[in-house]
C-alpha cells in the first residue's frame, strides 16, 4: 500500500515544481493523486512515486524519462553539498531524487525542504 505524500516530499515538489512552465503546470496537476510507493532505505529521502495516471493528463514533457525540475541544496554556511531532482516518465511523476556531492555532509531531502522551503 502506498504512503500518504508526506509533506518534505509535498513541499519539495511545490517549490521545484512552481514556475508556470506548462510542463511544470500539468505536473503540479498530478501532486493531488501522487502517493510514495517506496523510500530509499539510506535516509536521503529520495522517494518513489505511485500515480493514478487515469485520473491525471501527461505532462508535455515527451515520452522518454526527463529532470523536470531540479535545484542545487545549500547549507547554513553556502555549502554546496548537492542537489535535488524531480524525474517524470512519459509526462507522469515518478521520483523524486536527492543527490550528494559531498561525503563531508549528509545531504537529505529534510536539507533541501529546510534551504528550498524558506
Amino acid at each position: 500500500m502506498a504512503e500518504a505524500l508526506p509533506s518534505d516530499v509535498a513541499d519539495v515538489l511545490d517549490v521545484l515544481l512552481s514556475s508556470d512552465d506548462p510542463v511544470h503546470l500539468a505536473l503540479r496537476n498530478q501532486v493531488p493523486h501522487l502517493r510514495v510507493r517506496e523510500r530509499c532505505t539510506c535516509g536521503c529521502g529520495t522517494a518513489y512515486f505511485e500515480l493514478d495516471t487515469a485520473a491525471v493528463r501527461p505532462a508535455p514533457s515527451g515520452a522518454s524519462t526527463v529532470v523536470a525540475a531540479e535545484a542545487q541544496i545549500y547549507t547554513g554556511n553556502g555549502d554546496c553539498p548537492g542537489e535535488v531532482l524531480v524525474f517524470a516518465e512519459a509526462g507522469y511523476l515518478s521520483w523524486l531524487e536527492v543527490c550528494s556531492w559531498s561525503d563531508d555532509i549528509k545531504v537529505t531531502l529534510a536539507l533541501a525542504q529546510q534551504t528550498l522551503c524558506r
